[in-house]
């Protein structure tokens, strides 16, 4: 068996670094507008959705993906996870003051966008049965949320969990409000 060229064992390498990135077009879209692929670009009908594309599907989370698509974190929890993820609905974003949104999309604020939807997050998968009274949860923002039982309703931090989707990397646990780390 005969081994490569040593100046093509040298060149390969250094020709792949250089080769042009993947990109996605949207469905239906224009390749010019076409962006730098990351897992939350591919296109799998058959298998079972994560929880970016489950809240992309839902009419109740938009303002949620919107912040989230804007806070650069898609292909991050499009990844392999474990998560899981407490997604405020709409109503709960209409319930801040009506300048809050506006005021966290703004570029100035991204860093504060992202650290509020980081705190969101962990990296564990939780069922709603497994969430205990009291449970401290360490979230992705590097603060903890405490999770609280009042009767049958299960709360993280002031979100009341009133739905529960399991996703391909984790789940999502659908809440009444945004949860504001201290």
């Amino acid at each position: 068996m005969r081994s490569a060229p040593l100046s093509l064992t040298i060149m390969l390498p250094a020709l792949l670094a250089c080769a042009p990135k993947p990109t996605a077009t949207p469905a239906g879209g224009d390749p010019a507008t076409a962006t730098s692929a990351g897992m939350a670009a591919v296109q799998d009908d058959a298998s079972q959705k994560d929880v970016v594309k489950i809240a992309a599907g839902s009419p109740d989370h938009t303002t949620l993906v919107a912040a989230v698509t804007h806070a650069q974190l898609v292909d991050v929890l499009a990844s392999s996870g474990p998560y899981t993820v407490f997604a405020p609905t709409n109503a709960a974003f209409e319930k801040l003051p009506p300048v809050t949104v506006d005021d966290l999309l703004k570029p100035a604020n991204l860093a504060t966008l992202q650290s509020i939807l980081r705190h969101h997050v962990t990296t564990s998968v939780y069922q709603v049965a497994e969430l205990t009274d009291g449970q401290t949860l360490g979230m992705a923002d590097g603060k903890s949320a405490t999770i609280s039982k009042r009767g049958a309703d299960v709360f993280f931090g002031d979100g009341k969990i009133v739905g529960s989707i399991r996703g391909s990397n984790g789940i999502v646990h659908v809440i009444d409000a945004v949860v504001v780390p201290k």
